[in-house]
């Protein structure tokens, strides 16, 4: 039996992902987001003097581990976890709006390296596939997981829908509470931010843009 070669994978990049068995029509892509590089041991020591910098000791029990627990909670918070984008035949011609309401939103606000947190609501117009719904959560979560903000996150997971499932259309809409903003600066407790993307016939169509909107936005 042929063997087949396993997948590189590389940075930001997506892969065919070779079978064992005789491979569909369109096999799934293996998407991965791999960092420059995690050094853990570096980011504890640059931690623990990034708090001595601000004057705060970590001299006691209760803060001996921070700089440790720090570099660990960065490192997760830019780490998303690889995978598959499983897409299948839309046999049935389906051609009415598919849409994820509340998917969980966390990233990191590039500015401040602030976490903001809220939630996504991202549809569809299927064309000639349609996609396994866990995977719009995945696509949140794939370009969440860096440094970011919200207009670019936005953007970034709509071209992406609209690049590799090929819809008639791709709404996406996202409303984030930001530490940044509640926190420091302003303290505008309570406030959040919307930013929305449409492409495709979302965004040219009036009938489906309002049906979006509606649904996205109640």
């Amino acid at each position: 039996m042929t063997e087949h070669p396993q997948p590189q994978h590389v940075t930001g990049r997506i892969h065919p992902r070779d079978e064992e068995d005789t491979p569909p029509a369109r096999p799934a892509l293996r998407v991965v987001h791999e960092p420059a590089g995690i050094d853990l041991a570096a980011a504890k020591t640059a931690a623990g003097q990034f708090l001595a910098a601000l004057g705060i000791s970590t001299a006691s029990e209760s803060l001996r581990g921070t700089p440790e627990r720090m570099a660990r909670a960065y490192a997760e918070l830019f780490s998303p976890r690889p995978f598959d984008l499983t897409t299948f035949p839309n046999d049935e011609g389906y051609d009415e709006l598919v849409l994820a309401r509340r998917i969980p939103v966390r990233s990191v606000c590039e500015h401040h390296l602030l976490p903001f947190v809220g939630t996504a609501h991202v549809g569809y117009l299927p064309g000639a596939r349609i996609l396994g719904l866990s995977k719009l959560a995945r696509v949140v979560e794939h370009f969440a997981c860096r440094p970011q903000v919200q207009e670019r996150l936005t953007k970034q997971v709509a071209d992406w829908l609209q690049t590799h499932l090929e819809p008639k259309g791709v709404g996406v809409v996202i409303e984030a509470e930001h530490s940044c903003m509640t926190l420091r600066g302003v303290q505008a407790t309570g406030s959040t931010t919307m930013t929305s993307t449409l492409l495709g016939l979302l965004r040219s169509d009036a009938r489906s843009r309002g049906e979006f909107l509606a649904l996205a936005t109640p």
